[in-house]
């Protein structure tokens, strides 16, 4: 009876290989992305919520933010919602800038204005 285990390690090997891509690395120098209302909300509240439950851990923290983030009216959502607007644009305007830096650098500095 042939082993069937050098057969899936074989297969296992090969499914290994192909995974193993290295990432591109990260721009440290890259602009931040834009945060969301919800994560505005998260950063003003988690304090409250951790002093109001001192024994609930990070995931029951994560739970309770989301349930008192549901219970908000529009109302009370606006100043998030206007925060992640306003970091949106700036998100977009950082964006447009570094990719313009990018690509002048790129371009290698020849210029054709001669």
């Amino acid at each position: 009876m042939p082993k069937e285990t050098t057969k899936t390690t074989k297969r296992k090997a090969a499914d290994k290989s192909e995974k193993s891509t290295k990432k591109a690395k990260k721009d440290k120098n890259a602009p931040k992305r834009a945060l969301s209302a919800y994560m505005f909300f998260s950063q003003d509240w988690r304090e409250r919520i951790k002093a109001e439950n001192p024994d609930a851990g990070f995931g029951e923290i994560g739970k309770l933010l989301g349930a008192k983030w549901k219970e908000l009216d529009d109302e009370e959502k606006k100043p998030y919602n206007e925060q992640a607007a306003r970091d949106k644009t700036r998100a977009e305007q950082e964006k447009s800038e570094y990719d313009g830096k990018k690509a002048d650098s790129a371009s290698g500095g020849d210029d054709d204005d001669e």
